[in-house]
């Protein structure tokens, strides 16, 4: 059937706002125990050193589980396995409102660590099946905006939910919005050739332009585990330099999920509800900051600039704003210190598209595998940052804290610019067996 003179249809734009939905209520619930600490703290007798394990504790799960996460999301199909692991989260964090002890707390995040980690190898399965190379950045970033602006907005929400209801029911409220969104999404989300909607035409658009939109009928055994697949996702300089880079990116990212309310009230010494609006502004910055890099990071592929020049420059860029945290130990007034905050979260907004690098190198039979060592090593940080913050807090003050993002996200830029190198899709390990045994 010829596909000359038919117009394609948009209907990958309504995937790219369900993702941004799902994006929203994951983040919802990884950060709403960020908002609920100060008031936890008092109310069961945490040091800043016991509350860094509790905080800390979903970043066990949600590192450890990214590989086997990342191999399960080659395997399940996306409608399926996110309305299960969505539902299955938000019923554990509804759980963490009638938990009371410290190993009950650390239990239950685990869980829901467990739980959120194969999240963004499955979005970035979905984007990279749903959208064409020159429109992919610009996807990535409008649904990762959707942890930004979510918290932005819905953070005032918790903390006056927090204020009248307890500390209790922000998980039970964050918990019931998440079953009805995996319920939504299963009964919405489909493949490019199965979305209502959906015509040839777009499914051609979306293919000749690098989307692998065929990417759900390879079959099944080719998606077996391997100890060989896994290896050659480690052993790539290339890969290494965005895993470590992602790494940097987060670290920060993490500070905002888990130390910054805390750290406005007690060692600014705001009041709760002044802190909580203060709290939004950042992550509005950040949301600013991830939308102004899909779109220039797409522009500037559309205009001729190579891959590699216009992943890298938006990525590089804010991670070297993101240094400017450590500012906020050099001024006083609320303002300068939310500004400089806010400065650097728009820093770690505009660096985070780092899953397009992802989607652009990672061979394509092991999109879901490569995205789970992606996110292992990036959020090795969720466990890191909670607690090197809460040592250096209780011992040196906040202060040391922000220095440590802050030299973590230089690093992070030196890694994009000096360990990534070409950005190119690797060959798949059969293939690159196969050219090097050539006579």
């Amino acid at each position: 059937m010829s596909l000359a003179g038919t117009r394609p249809t948009r209907t990958r734009f309504a995937i790219m706002v369900l993702l941004f939905v799902s994006v929203t209520i994951n983040y919802l619930d990884r950060s709403n125990l960020s908002i609920t600490a100060p008031a936890m703290r008092t109310a069961l007798g945490l040091d800043t050193a016991q509350m860094g394990y509790v905080l800390s504790a979903f970043g066990w799960t949600y590192a450890l589980c990214q590989i086997p996460g990342g191999w399960l999301v080659d395997r399940v199909a996306p409608r399926v396995l996110f309305a299960v692991l969505i539902i299955a989260w938000s019923c554990a964090t509804i759980l963490l409102g009638f938990t009371a002890s410290v190993a009950g707390l650390m239990a239950v995040r685990m869980l829901v660590g467990a739980l959120e980690a194969p999240s963004y190898p499955i979005n970035n399965r979905v984007v990279t099946t749903w959208f064409p190379e020159r429109e992919r950045a610009t996807a990535i970033g409008f649904y990762t905006s959707g942890q930004f602006v979510g918290l932005a907005f819905l953070t005032p929400v918790l903390v006056w939910i927090q204020t009248q209801l307890g500390w209790h029911m922000v998980f039970v409220a964050t918990g019931v919005v998440g079953i009805v969104w995996g319920i939504v999404w299963f009964a919405l989300y489909r493949q490019p050739h199965e979305f209502p909607g959906t015509n040839a035409a777009e499914i051609d658009v979306i293919r000749r332009g690098g989307g692998l939109v065929d990417l759900d009928r390879m079959p099944t055994k080719t998606r077996q585990f391997s100890g060989a697949d896994l290896a050659y996702v480690l052993r790539s300089r290339k890969l290494w330099g965005v895993y470590l880079g992602q790494f940097a990116l987060t670290s920060t990212l993490w500070f905002f999920l888990t130390w910054f309310p805390t750290y406005l009230v007690q060692e600014r010494g705001m009041s709760f509800v002044k802190a909580g609006f203060l709290a939004s502004l950042p992550f509005l910055a950040a949301f600013v900051g991830v939308l102004c890099s899909g779109l220039l990071s797409d522009a500037m592929v559309r205009r001729g600039a190579s891959l590699g020049a216009a992943r890298k420059v938006p990525i590089v860029t804010g991670l070297l704003l993101s240094t400017s945290i450590v500012g906020a130990n050099y001024v006083s007034e609320p303002a300068l210190i939310v500004g400089c905050l806010a400065l650097a979260f728009f820093g770690n907004g505009l660096a985070s598209i780092t899953w397009s690098l992802v989607s652009a190198i990672a061979p394509e039979r092991l999109l879901g595998l490569t995205g789970g060592v992606f996110n292992f090593v990036g959020n090795l940080s969720g466990i890191t940052v909670p607690i090197v913050i809460g040592y250096l807090a209780r011992d040196y003050g906040f202060s040391a804290g922000l220095a440590y993002i802050a030299l973590l996200a230089f690093l992070g830029a030196l890694s994009y610019v000096f360990v990534v190198g070409r950005v190119e899709r690797l060959p798949d390990r059969d293939l690159d067996l196969t050219t090097r045994t050539m006579p």
